[in-house]
């Protein structure tokens, strides 16, 4: 239970801030006053019709599922019909159906009770297709379009049937409680008691590696003295102020790796947001590897990569971040850093990057291995709680240092009243009718079960998770997927493949979205993919870009080597890919994609940017034909042999093989050979000997091998 929880009511008011109130659960906010508000009524929910074009195929499903890029279609005889359960009566205002070219000339909107007596609320004969809104009035569970006539020798299709109504004068209200594992502390509070809370919380995630334990620290605005968080798996830290100098901790944010006899490499899923920092040894110790971001940090002194004793680590990602001493990298193999403003960098051991970081050492790679960009060209920061809701940061171009240099980050404020607030067992259903209804969506830290796709349809929308909230799969559906508007912000969120294979576990755009979204493209951030270790999940793909100009900005899409007994091998966590890029021009900053069975990363679409990967082949094929036949294994980064620009910067790709340490690889990146293909600043690496990767991109460069682990470097292709 949460420290502040156990604080009067007239206190938690007292307190202020939008946020402590919603914590303590005194406050629901209705997201609308209109008690009749218009409200999509049909979407997710079960659809049947009365045939399919081919089996398999063009389900009704397709056409309440809020995607554009899916369809149901009939046999081509009259007359069809596709109807829709809303599981209540409700009363019907309006129908929207988005026709494919086979559409209907003549046909009825019907309701009913019981699916069997039927009333006609709409009828027409001369229909020509296209996109229709229908006034309607009447009342009923099940909705139906009753089709008599073609407009041609086909059937009848429609990419979306949309219901809308007044769903019984009420609508979902946003805001809420943001539950016990969300735990806030102001400065009135004791530091013991802080810091008693804060332990326990360690104690309890410190080794958690695949726990269900899931938290978020969250510090009012305010000074607070002597502390050490420590911070453990599934745990973010966060200041709820509205600039990270609001909140200041006199103390230290800490990660080390007892845990783990001094070995870094496998301290994930946790991060630290929005907070200044004054370490009391006048270093700040964060010896993280893959999916703990460091974020809109402000620290007054040193920040130390390592670990105690400065053993093995694999990090790691900083964004909108003031470091007035150095940014220690010491034994991290690699990192990468963005849009901050460090006093100097200390070592590099083979690939450190730095994209718009004033202070950052001058271009170099390999010796020392620095890469280094002046401008990050396009990019918005993630949106993140505060007092007064929920930030969402302006669009930036060719920037450098951080966003609240001078001041506030420019943006604007969502309050939580416009969030529908989601916990563990919220079903899927009400999820999607509030996101239909116009509310963005907040996830509180836990484990959700999706049975079915969760629909982003709005321009604009924000999607934020806090506390590593993990949405898993169920059935092999695709958890979420995004229409192809502008805007749309999806951050902090763990997806955990399921058990049944899913197709993809989070789809930007239908397959051919074409619309451009250069003004206002959607963001993804500090969002986590991963293929078994805590079950033995199984997803062909983990994210799929098919919109254009989308923004990614640090994922980790991890096929796990290890975790729990029976989640991982070769033949239980199956996964191809981590990363499809269909869309065109397309930006990714600190990508960490690993382990995958074929091409880690497909990017088919024109215009492409990457700044920094940090990949590892599969540890596991058992045999060279078992990876693959008719070549030696796939490359981790592959361009499309079609696309004729695309440019990358800082990519690295190990191999380790401990399965059968004889598996040889090609190469680290395959690329077609054009003027508008350009990639600089590459390395390959056999770790211990494990393997080898013979050449770098394509036939050139390598090859990495031997016990050394010493990397084979290649600063420009072609």
């Amino acid at each position: 239970m949460s420290v502040l929880r156990r604080r009067s009511p007239w206190r938690l008011a007292a307190a202020g801030g939008l946020v402590a109130a919603l914590v303590a659960g005194f406050t629901t906010v209705a997201a609308t006053g209109a008690a009749a508000a218009e409200v999509l009524l049909s979407q997710g929910k079960p659809a049947t019709a009365s045939s399919t074009e081919a089996t398999g195929a063009y389900s009704a499903a397709e056409a309440v599922d809020g995607n554009t890029g899916t369809r149901w279609s009939s046999a081509f005889s009259d007359p069809q019909w596709l109807q829709v359960d809303l599981g209540t009566s409700q009363q019907i205002t309006r129908v929207e159906l988005n026709w494919e070219t086979a559409a209907a000339k003549a046909f009825r909107i019907q309701v009913s009770d019981n699916a069997s007596t039927w009333t006609d609320v709409y009828s027409t004969t001369t229909a020509t297709g296209g996109n229709q809104s229908l006034t309607v009035s009447g009342t009923g569970r099940y909705v139906r379009m009753y089709g008599t006539q073609r407009t041609t020798a086909y059937g009848y299709s429609l990419w979306e049937f949309k219901v809308f109504g007044e769903s019984g004068g009420t609508t979902i209200p946003g805001g809420g409680s943001l539950g016990a594992n969300v735990v806030v502390f102001d400065p009135s509070m004791s530091s013991a008691a802080i810091q008693a809370r804060a332990d326990q919380i360690f104690a309890q995630q410190e080794s958690a590696q695949f726990g269900t334990g899931r938290y978020v620290l969250a510090f009012r605005p305010g000074t607070y003295n002597n502390l050490n968080i420590q911070v453990g798996f599934y745990t973010s830290v966060i200041g709820l102020g509205q600039n990270p100098q609001d909140v200041r901790i006199n103390g230290d944010i800490t990660v080390d790796a007892g845990w783990f006899q001094g070995n870094a490499t496998q301290n994930f899923w946790r991060s630290v947001e929005n907070l200044s920092v004054y370490p009391v040894s006048g270093a700040n110790r964060w010896a993280v590897s893959q999916a703990a971001p460091f974020r809109r940090m402000d620290i007054h002194g040193d920040l130390n990569l390592a670990p105690n004793g400065y053993g093995w680590a694999s990090g790691g990602y900083i964004a909108d971040s003031r470091i007035s001493g150095s940014e220690g990298q010491y034994s991290q193999q690699q990192w990468f850093t963005r849009n901050s403003r460090i006093g100097s960098n200390t070592n590099a051991v083979w690939n450190q990057m730095f994209v718009g970081v004033q202070g950052a050492p001058a271009q170099s790679f390999p010796n020392p291995p620095y890469t280094t960009i002046a401008t990050t060209p396009v990019i918005r920061e993630k949106p993140y709680l505060y007092d007064n809701g929920v930030f969402v940061p302006s669009l930036s171009t060719n920037s450098s240092g951080t966003s609240w240099a001078n001041g506030n980050t420019p943006g604007s404020t969502i309050p939580l009243s416009q969030f529908y607030v989601a916990k563990p067992g919220d079903s899927v259903a009400t999820i999607n009718a509030a996101l239909a209804q116009g509310l963005n969506l907040l996830f509180t830290p836990g484990i959700y079960q999706i049975n079915q796709t969760i629909n982003v349809t709005r321009a604009d929308t924000v999607v934020l998770g806090l506390g590593y909230a993990t949405l898993i799969p169920v059935g092999g559906v695709t958890p979420m997927q995004v229409a192809d508007v502008d805007g749309v912000k999806i951050a902090g969120i763990l997806f955990d493949a399921g058990t049944t294979n899913s197709a993809n576990l989070l789809v930007l755009g239908p397959n051919g979205s074409s619309a451009s979204h250069a003004a206002n493209p959607t963001t993804v951030q500090d969002v986590f993919f991963r293929i078994g270790g805590y079950i033995a999940g199984k997803a062909t793909n983990s994210l799929l870009v098919n919109s254009n100009n989308v923004i990614i900005d640090h994922i980790w899409a991890w096929r796990a080597d290890h975790g729990n007994a029976g989640t991982y091998g070769w033949t239980v966590n199956t996964a191809d890919s981590g990363l499809i890029v269909n869309g065109q021009s397309v930006t990714a900053y600190g990508l960490f994609v690993e382990h995958y069975q074929k091409y880690e990363v497909v990017w088919n679409g024109n215009g492409g940017r990457t700044y920094f990967l940090q990949n590892e082949m599969p540890y596991d094929p058992p045999t060279q034909a078992a990876w693959r036949t008719g070549a030696n294994g796939y490359a981790a980064y592959k361009v499309a042999d079609s696309v004729t620009s695309h440019e990358a910067w800082g990519m690295g790709s190990y191999c380790y093989f401990n399965v059968n340490p004889s598996i040889h690889a090609d190469r680290g990146f395959e690329v077609p050979v054009n003027a508008g293909v350009k990639l600089h600043d590459l390395l390959t690496v056999s770790l211990g000997g494990n393997g080898v990767i013979d050449h770098v991109v394509n036939n050139t460069g390598g090859p990495a091998q031997g016990t050394a682990t010493v990397p084979s470097y290649l600063v420009d292709f072609p």
